[in-house]
């Protein structure tokens, strides 16, 4: 992950808070200000172990019951003072419990795709500084769900915030940096995690740190993470299969989404 221990860093969503205070041992005291979207109370009854009481000795800023959707919980930080805003593992998962997905028409493809989709405007519209380089990370796991929600394409459409390029994830940056399952105090391996960088500047030096995928290149499906095609019935057999016509419905799905949430949002 690259990071500039001057930064003012924003975590959002971070289960146990054990990455928000790995990332403060790397930065400049008072540089980092953690979020989670839990409760403390909650904090404490499902997680064992957790770094409440850290970033509590440590004096660093801790907002919690931060849900990123919401304008008025971003309202609560200091008003456009951050560089950088940091979504790990987010997700939303297909419980019939969850209160997101039991109140919602929409599938769980399109509900994880809101979720980071207002991530990225709510940190543009209320946290980051406009005079530093505006970054949101968002890091992911490279299998599905996760890449499924096309983070590297249509999630910033209308957007101003836009995909610069991803780098894989080493979680040896952060020691002590557990990765939660959602709703259960276990943490999961360290599957291969890509950490997707945007910004609303163009942020060149940053860039050439990055890379982008093949797949988002010249016969391809960016959606489907597929090709290259090697002829013409490859592609059409591609676009044939069940997997393509899934994730077309993915797409069209949050598309439709986009465009009402557009309307609204922007």
């Amino acid at each position: 992950m690259i990071l500039d221990k001057h930064w003012r860093v924003l975590t959002v969503g971070d289960g146990d808070l054990s990455f928000s205070h790995a990332l403060h041992l790397l930065m400049s005291n008072g540089h980092v200000t953690a979020s989670t979207y839990d409760s403390e109370q909650t904090i404490r009854d499902k997680y064992k172990y957790h770094a409440l009481e850290l970033l509590a000795k440590e004096n660093v800023p801790y907002f919690a019951e931060f849900d990123v959707k919401n304008p008025q919980a971003w309202q609560r930080l200091a008003p456009k003072k951050y560089d950088l805003a940091i979504f790990q593992f987010p997700l939303i998962p297909a419980f019939s419990s969850h209160k997101a997905f039991a109140e919602s028409e929409l599938t769980v493809n399109t509900l994880n795709r809101a979720l980071l989709r207002q991530f990225l405007d709510n940190a543009y519209r209320f946290a980051l500084d406009p005079n530093g380089p505006m970054l949101c990370y968002i890091t992911s796991k490279d299998v599905k769900p996760y890449c499924e929600w096309d983070l590297e394409g249509t999630l910033t459409k209308h957007a101003q915030m836009q995909y610069l390029g991803q780098l894989p994830f080493n979680i040896d940056q952060f020691p002590g940096y557990k990765i939660r399952n959602v709703d259960r105090d276990k943490h999961v391996k360290d599957t291969s995690g890509i950490t997707y960088v945007f910004s609303a500047k163009s942020n060149p030096k940053i860039s050439a740190q990055l890379t982008t995928p093949e797949y988002l290149g010249d016969n391809h499906c960016s959606i489907c993470r597929a090709g290259p095609f090697h002829s013409e019935a490859d592609k059409l057999a591609h676009q044939n299969a069940k997997k393509h016509k899934t994730m077309q419905k993915h797409q069209q799905a949050w598309l439709d989404y986009l465009h009402g949430y557009k309307n609204s949002h922007l």
